[in-house]
């Protein structure tokens, strides 16, 4: 089991995943997101490859159009 802080809350996942698979989990997949993982900008092109840990903490913010 392992905690993760998005943007400020507490989820807890019972396996470890990356970022691409947690994004796939809170249902953005497909959608135009900025993430930061502890304090740094995470490009989009590597979130499967970043394994996310115990304590980690991530700012997501999710791409709003409108008109």
């Amino acid at each position: 089991m392992i905690t993760i802080h998005i943007n400020g809350v507490s989820q807890q996942f019972t396996a470890k995943l990356n970022i691409a698979e947690l994004i796939e989990k809170l249902g953005y997949t497909g959608k135009r997101i900025a993430l930061e993982r502890n304090g740094d900008i995470v490009p989009r092109s590597t979130y499967a490859n970043v394994n996310l840990a115990d304590g980690d903490k991530l700012e997501l913010v999710v791409a709003v159009g409108g008109g």
